[in-house]
């Protein structure tokens, strides 16, 4: 796609809908690996298909793991971790830092050697700290100079990994899901202790498949290794939340609006955004409907909010709802009063440093912003003027800006646009349905 690419974005219609999200991008990647490690056929419906997962895919044809897809469900014949197969070519993670950890700790289980590289944001992201565990666990792998490309060794056959307890530095779901799944080929319990809360998919998955998993303190989760194959999954992804977010920001901003997400994901540890926006005054309505191998899943309805008001956000928050700042900073930007993000200076090695990133986007559409080392502060009152402004390779942030323009003083032009088909392939077809007036820069967008 180029990186010109533009949306034009004409604001003043309402929204008006329902829209059902894609699948949940995190429990996605999950379930194609844990599908691989399994023994057996197992189906995975509504699986995100989108630029973010075709790494992953593609990784299981390397690895000699037969899988089909009919639309967005996914069969996977596996034969478990013992079938797999060296890869002749590295495996190429994309953008993916969830790809390239998840992978290198479902590699370190299988044993089998294979090098992990991607793209240069990619190759940006820190890894020393899944590198280092991995290791401590008697996984044979080396990064590069704390970062991508990372190189696992074949560890030979019927030689379990360490167990023991790691803890980490730095609350993340991924790290603590690389050491999971290289957990299920340790001898003895492996126990991650974080020092704050982070979104439990992988340790929901494997309850649903029937390990045993122990919570002996806070932020502390125990495997015990499973003493025979993995069962095979049979699963139906709740929306993805994070995907949701934009609409439901671009229906609270937007007047006149009411839109309706079904079947979204209403995990507790994703669930950050909803709880800011309440503080926020939004007017959103959350019914829960049920659950999935243990995710909750039910119905938002979110409606025109001309009262938000500004709020400061810091601590837990913040890891709950961190792939959500792009869209709470458009939502501030109309609120009265500022907005504070504090204590999330990991935003800066998201896919872009997204700190500066979104500082540098809302700041081209006249918003007014603060940088700070650890968040920023959107001044609100002001909304948005109007204007011209970039995604910087980066998804969320393209999404982001093109919602900002729908309540916007004048029209808004988002260039690369386009990486919003990283996470959310339908997302303009799904406004252009509720009845945004979005559309392509004449000659592009068709792909």
């Amino acid at each position: 796609m180029s990186a010109a690419e533009a949306l034009r974005v004409q604001p003043g219609p309402s929204l008006r809908g329902v829209v059902t999200p894609p699948g949940d991008k995190s429990i996605s990647h999950r379930a194609i690996l844990l599908a691989a490690l399994a023994q057996g056929t197992s189906r995975v419906e509504n699986l995100l298909v989108a630029g973010v997962t075709r790494p992953m895919l593609n990784a299981l044809t390397a690895l000699g793991v037969p899988w089909r897809l009919h639309e967005t469900t996914l069969t996977v014949e596996s034969p478990g971790p013992q079938g797999w197969r060296a890869p002749r070519a590295p495996l190429h993670c994309g953008h993916s830092a969830t790809t390239m950890r998840l992978l290198a700790g479902a590699l370190a289980a299988a044993g089998v050697p294979a090098v992990l590289d991607g793209s240069p944001g990619l190759r940006r992201r820190p890894m020393r700290r899944v590198t280092e565990p991995l290791r401590a666990m008697g996984v044979p792998i080396i990064d590069t100079d704390g970062h991508a490309p990372l190189t696992l060794a074949a560890r030979p056959s019927g030689q379990p990994l360490r167990g023991g307890t790691f803890r980490l530095a730095v609350a993340s779901a991924q790290v603590k899901s690389a050491l999971l799944l290289a957990g299920l080929a340790a001898a003895t319990p492996v126990t991650v202790h974080e020092p704050g809360p982070s979104r439990d998919h992988t340790e929901r998955l494997l309850q649903g498949l029937g390990l045993r998993l122990a919570f002996p303190a806070a932020h502390t989760v125990t495997l015990h290794p499973p003493q025979g194959p993995l069962p095979p999954l049979r699963l139906r992804l709740p929306g993805d939340i994070s995907a949701a977010a934009f609409v439901l920001v671009a229906a609270l901003i937007t007047p006149g609006s009411q839109v309706v997400i079904e079947g979204v994901g209403l995990n507790p540890t994703r669930t950050g955004l909803l709880d800011a926006l309440q503080r926020m005054a939004a007017d959103l309505t959350v019914e829960p409907q049920g659950e999935a191998y243990g995710e909750p899943y039910g119905r938002i309805t979110a409606r025109y909010s001309p009262q938000l008001h500004g709020t400061t956000i810091r601590g837990d928050l913040v890891v709950r709802m961190i792939d959500e700042f792009p869209i709470l900073a458009v939502a501030a930007a109309y609120a009265q009063g500022p907005t504070t993000v504090r204590e999330a200076a990991e935003l800066r090695h998201k896919e872009s440093d997204r700190i500066t990133a979104l500082a540098a986007g809302l700041r081209a559409l006249g918003v007014p912003v603060e940088e700070h080392p650890d968040g920023f502060t959107i001044l609100g009152r002001a909304g948005v003027a109007g204007g011209r402004a970039h995604a910087h390779g980066d998804h969320r942030l393209a999404m982001a800006l093109t919602v900002a323009g729908l309540a916007a003083h004048g029209p808004v032009e988002v260039l690369g646009a386009g990486m919003f088909r990283e996470s959310y392939p339908g997302f303009v077809a799904d406004l252009q349905r509720l009845g945004a007036r979005v559309a392509w820069r004449p000659g592009e967008g068709a792909a």
